[in-house]
């Protein structure tokens, strides 16, 4: 087995965007692909990739692939093509603001390239992806290091969804965390939570956790409050796919009803995300863009039906969890405590 340190969801090779396919886990470990930017879209909207550090390192790729397979030959033309790709890949998924962010940027360093020739350009737009990589593993790292000093000894920590190395260029946030956490032989338990309908916390996070040997128990959704309840959990800790200027925070699903308990038995609630996460654009989270999914996700648990095909169904994605829950946000540039000021 390849060790967990070394997952690497998102990644270049023979010029293709290469994935590991996350909806085939923890079944099979499957590669996938990607040589046109609409494969790229399809694999963001599909779940192929996820994890809003993940979508974004993807998208910039995407990019660069595009500018690839352009055929302009004056850099006008090239951008052009750009631009209709970066609309396209941003027209996927509403929420993780790292999406919009990342195309921002490799769109940004190709119109500063506008000086030099459409190889040179298309250069310069791989590179700006690899670099938004490179980045992200580097700050999933200093996160691990910032959040690590925060977790007791001999701690139980919960966490929601996956925000581990599947989410990231490598390592993850809220899971590197508590793989830093790990190393320093801090955590006596990680309890990972299913994460319905999609099931993130069981396919994914459980995934990783045995891949490394961290220590940890599976648990229904609804488990969190009684494990609370009894004394059984001593911080919470999350991902995060928005974070708005007043700390406002949307995460998947089930993550505001995790902070509502955290804050009525007393428990810190931690939120582990980059500051590319951080949107100063929105003054709070009644702002943010919640994505809502296929009705399917709810009605079935696989290819297995649970539910009358005939019954509505609400699906959204994410929810927001006000930043008076939340004890601290971590990022690579430290620790912020309320009141929230990322400048």
């Amino acid at each position: 087995m390849t060790p967990a340190a070394a997952i690497t969801p998102v990644w270049w090779a023979h010029d293709r965007l290469m994935l590991i396919d996350q909806t085939l886990l923890p079944a099979r470990e499957v590669e996938r692909a990607c040589a046109r930017w609409e494969d790229v879209a399809e694999a963001i909207r599909s779940l192929v990739v996820r994890g809003a550090p993940a979508i974004g390192v993807a998208a910039a790729y995407g990019v660069a692939l595009a500018a690839r397979a352009s055929r302009a030959t004056t850099v006008d033309a090239l951008l052009a093509d750009v631009e209709t790709a970066s609309k396209g890949l941003a027209a996927t998924r509403p929420t993780a603001v790292n999406l919009f962010w990342a195309l921002e940027r490799v769109r940004h360093a190709g119109r500063q390239a506008r000086g030099l020739s459409p190889d040179d350009v298309r250069a310069r737009l791989l590179a700006e992806a690899h670099a938004i990589r490179a980045e992200d593993l580097a700050a999933n790292q200093a996160m691990g290091a910032h959040g690590a000093a925060l977790v007791p000894a001999h701690a139980r920590i919960l966490t929601h969804c996956n925000a581990g190395a599947l989410a990231t260029a490598g390592y993850g946030t809220a899971l590197g965390v508590i793989r830093a956490a790990h190393a320093q032989g801090k955590v006596a338990r990680v309890w990972v939570d299913e994460t319905r309908p999609v099931m993130q916390g069981s396919r994914l996070t459980a995934w990783e956790l045995v891949r490394e040997g961290i220590p940890h128990r599976l648990i229904a959704d609804a488990v969190a409050g009684s494990l609370m309840a009894r004394g059984e959990v001593d911080l919470v800790v999350t991902g995060a796919d928005r974070i708005a200027a007043n700390g406002d925070t949307a995460n998947k699903i089930g993550t505001y009803p995790l902070a509502v308990l955290a804050q009525h038995h007393g428990v810190p609630f931690y939120v582990a995300a980059p500051s590319s996460t951080i949107d100063p654009a929105l003054p709070s989270g009644e702002h943010i863009p919640i994505e809502e999914r296929d009705a399917a996700e709810v009605r079935q648990v696989g290819a297995q039906q649970t539910a009358p095909a005939e019954s509505p169904v609400f699906n959204p994605a994410f929810d927001v969890t006000p930043a008076r829950m939340i004890a601290a946000i971590i990022t690579e540039r430290g620790v912020f405590r309320p009141p929230y000021a990322f400048a």
